[in-house]
């Protein structure tokens, strides 16, 4: 399971176009909201200003756009050209194929993840204290890895040409409905109710947690966590249930 790793860890690397969209496009976006909007005020529902909210809220997007759209579309491509069948054909467990796709998109996270502090820091001025910036990069880069999971078990749950147009619903549906691109607190009542049990509005909640001083959320974590062994189990099954039809 270790050479996979490091294989995936590798070809993620070199492939420049991905990073170069994985790790730019979030922060021109977070340029592009936070700049048209120059409010003194917080945003509702939050003790953040804009520029602080927008700031996790992009690094999140970021790290989603990474993890999501990388693994689901490279999965799919590989059980095309018969590249999952050799795996198949030696000791590699499920779950070792599931952690080593995983670890291979965790890589990209990070430095997308900096990039938006980075430019959040210079460009907008976003001032947190010194303790707050590593515990908020380890903390939106941790929460990564439950989308990671998401992404390989959508690889196997479509293939061809099925498999962007998945993604990109449960992209966007996410993005947005978890209040990654706008505040939940200005959505009606009842998308709210729908909001507070998604993942990716537990996972921007960790970060606006840390940005405010505090620590996350327990019940935030715990839903991530949930959502975590419901991915990756399901990635886990789908991968054996592909071994099966094969």
């Amino acid at each position: 399971m270790n050479a996979l790793i490091r294989l995936e860890v590798l070809r993620t690397l070199r492939n420049k176009k991905f990073m170069f969209f994985s790790v730019v496009y979030p922060s021109v976006i977070y340029l592009l909201i936070s700049g048209t909007q120059s409010g003194a005020g917080n945003v509702p529902g939050t003790d953040l200003p804009l520029q602080a909210f927008f700031m996790v809220s992009m690094a999140s997007f970021g790290a989603l756009t990474a993890v999501l759209m990388g693994n689901s579309e490279r999965i799919a491509k590989e059980r095309e050209k018969g590249w999952v069948r050799q795996l198949r054909l030696t000791a590699l467990p499920g779950h070792g194929y599931v952690l080593a796709k995983i670890a291979g998109a965790a890589v990209v996270t990070l430095p997308c993840v900096v990039v938006v502090f980075v430019v959040a820091a210079v460009a907008q001025h976003v001032r947190l204290e010194a303790w707050q910036w590593p515990v908020l990069t380890l903390v939106v880069w941790a929460g990564s890895l439950v989308f990671a999971a998401l992404g390989v078990a959508i690889g196997y749950l479509a293939s061809g040409d099925a498999v962007r147009p998945l993604t990109m619903i449960v992209y966007f549906g996410l993005s947005i409905l978890g209040g990654l691109w706008m505040p939940a607190a200005t959505f009606p009542q009842w998308l709210q109710n729908i909001s507070e049990w998604l993942p990716t509005h537990a996972y921007a909640a960790l970060g606006q947690a840390v940005e405010t001083g505090g620590a996350p959320g327990a019940r935030d974590v715990a839903l991530l966590c949930a959502y975590f062994l419901l991915f990756a189990g399901g990635a886990a099954w789908l991968y054996r249930k592909d071994a099966v039809k094969a």
